[in-house]
């Protein structure tokens, strides 16, 4: 039994209770709803549900585009000893082969459960906005090799970033709804128009793969795929990533999306490569050579200039409590975006709330949302 500030959908619980029993939550309410002769005494303790990372390369120095089974274990318990409970692995463009080597090395985690799924990032993208995914393996979209993708997978794909404007946009966004796979739409230089249209052609879930990367900035007079997007994820129709960690975002820019958006429409992620967790050096991300400084993971350039960000270094734990800190989001809200969005845009229904009947998820924080203790499953992680 855990006693303490509960964080439910609905609101924070300032003495409230959660009853784990058999690796599921039993009970949720406020301390005055149990008898006092079971309760245990009442401490400053926060309760969060656990995170659900939708976008994730790794982490703890390992990665999921290039890392064997072993490493690809090591970057999920990473993660999940900094509070995500449920992740996805992101996967980045890559030749076919190399892809289908992917799938078949991370099809064991899945089946494991020590992740989600996978997520693919490309190769169907824009090189105008390819950001840190290397240009040589963006294609157009070509539906024969989504169908030998998602036949190899055999159901392990549970999202995949396709830009609005290539070709056969459609019949991919057809076949990835058809095989339960969420449409993200991403790395795009499609127009306004043209987003909207990506967005709203699904027929099974949507998102927008980390809003304001990997497309051009909103004008006034052309508002792209950042308008495209901010007005379809405002009318409930898709979710929008945002990679609220200080250096992809400004905290302005997060406050403003919670504020146009609100919290049952965005999924806090980390995009987090093998560098999360890690000190400054050199890293990878998939075929590219990373550089991170002051926990900044950019592209390697030939002359040292900065190059692309290539991902994130946090955790989505950490965007979640920066949201509070710095964006002035009620923690209700970032938890929301931090595990309950997430986990409905997966269809994962037995998790990402503190609710009766759900896993047994739960983080256990500070007052100061320092992360204390990992409840996976009913058991403890850290």
């Amino acid at each position: 039994m855990l006693r303490g500030t509960v964080v439910t959908p609905a609101g924070a619980i300032d003495d409230g209770v959660v009853v784990l029993a058999d690796g599921l939550i039993a009970e949720v309410g406020p301390a005055s709803a149990f008898p006092s002769t079971t309760l245990p005494a009442p401490s400053d303790r926060v309760y969060l549900p656990g995170m659900i990372d939708v976008h994730c390369h790794g982490g703890g120095g390992y990665g999921f585009p290039d890392s064997d089974a072993d490493g690809a274990r090591a970057a999920a318990a990473h993660h999940l000893g900094r509070g995500t409970t449920t992740l996805l692995a992101s996967l980045v463009s890559a030749a076919a082969e190399k892809l289908l080597e992917r799938i078949a090395t991370l099809s064991p985690l899945v089946d494991d459960g020590t992740v989600a799924g996978l997520h693919l990032e490309g190769p169907f993208l824009a090189q105008e906005v390819c950001g840190a995914q290397d240009p040589r393996y963006i294609v157009d979209g070509d539906p024969a090799l989504l169908a030998t993708l998602l036949d190899a997978a055999g159901g392990r794909i549970r999202s995949m970033t396709v830009a609005a404007e290539t070709p056969h946009f459609a019949e991919l966004a057809r076949q990835l709804s058809d095989a339960g796979a969420v449409v993200s739409v991403g790395h795009t230089a499609g127009d306004y128009d043209t987003v909207v249209a990506g967005l709203t052609a699904p027929t099974g879930p949507v998102s927008i793969t980390h809003l304001f990367n990997g497309m051009h900035p909103m004008h006034h007079r052309h508002p792209g795929a950042v308008g495209a997007a901010l007005t379809v994820a405002g009318e409930g129709r898709a979710v929008a990533e945002i990679i609220g960690d200080g250096v992809h975002l400004a905290a302005g820019t997060v406050a403003m999306v919670f504020a146009t958006v609100g919290p049952d429409h965005i999924a806090l992620v980390s995009d987090a490569m093998q560098a999360a967790g890690m000190p400054d050096g050199d890293y990878s991300l998939g075929p590219l050579d990373v550089t991170v400084g002051d926990g900044v993971a950019r592209l390697t350039t030939p002359d040292g200039t900065p190059g692309a960000i290539a991902g994130g270094t946090s955790s989505v734990l950490d965007v979640v409590v920066r949201a509070v800190r710095h964006s002035g989001v009620p923690l209700a809200d970032a938890a929301r975006a931090g595990a309950t969005t997430p986990a409905r845009l997966l269809g994962l229904r037995d998790r990402g709330e503190l609710s009766a009947g759900l896993r047994a998820d739960v983080l256990e924080l500070s007052t100061d949302l320092e992360l204390l203790r990992v409840i996976r499953g009913g058991a403890e992680a850290r």
